[in-house]
């Protein structure tokens, strides 16, 4: 028994599969800087959730807006935790409203948008639910459906680091509030 778990069958296997995991996928921690560059968000901690499968937001003050046939969802954010005087107002598609179930198995009516997720060097579109985050820990959530590509080592944090523009984005913040 032993031969075969060690056998050349199983570690070709496992040598393909790290070239293949070294070639198209990265590794990731349970929580990492992501970016939402097209609702101007540079730099928020995500947590990586694989119970939800759409990924959510922090936003307030939500409100519609119609153009002609389509609706738009606006909303302010604050992407940073413990850091209410740094507010970004985001707008974006209206694609769907849906009930979504949290981790404590209340149901809530949330908007649903599409935008573009930078996460670990990689870019991808993305569906994410807006919801009032404020009492939570982290901003977003990052959903099974955004993490294709993905590994992820539950034991790690922020394994992909900052990107320039993110540390250029929080040191602009940390100097703004020393000078107030």
């Amino acid at each position: 028994m032993q031969e075969m778990l060690t056998g050349k069958k199983i570690l070709g296997y496992n040598v393909g599969m790290d070239s293949e995991v070294n070639r198209d996928s990265k590794i990731i921690g349970w929580r990492e800087w992501a970016s939402l560059p097209d609702l101007g968000l540079v730099a928020v901690k995500g947590k990586i959730d694989t119970g939800a499968k759409t990924s959510s937001l922090h936003a307030y003050d939500i409100t519609l807006e119609k153009k002609g046939e389509k609706t738009y969802v606006k909303f302010k954010v604050h992407p940073l935790q413990h850091d209410v005087n740094v507010v970004v107002e985001c707008r974006a598609l209206l694609v769907d409203q849906r009930l979504v179930s949290d981790s404590g198995g209340h149901k809530e009516e949330r908007y649903v948008i599409r935008t573009s997720l930078i996460l670990a060097g990689i870019k991808k579109r993305i569906e994410l639910t807006l919801t009032n985050r404020e009492s939570m820990k982290y901003r977003m959530l990052i959903g099974r459906a955004a993490l294709k590509h993905f590994y992820i080592d539950p034991t790690q944090s922020y394994l992909s680091g900052k990107s320039l523009k993110q540390k250029r984005f929080l040191k602009e913040i940390k100097l703004s509030e020393l000078k107030a």
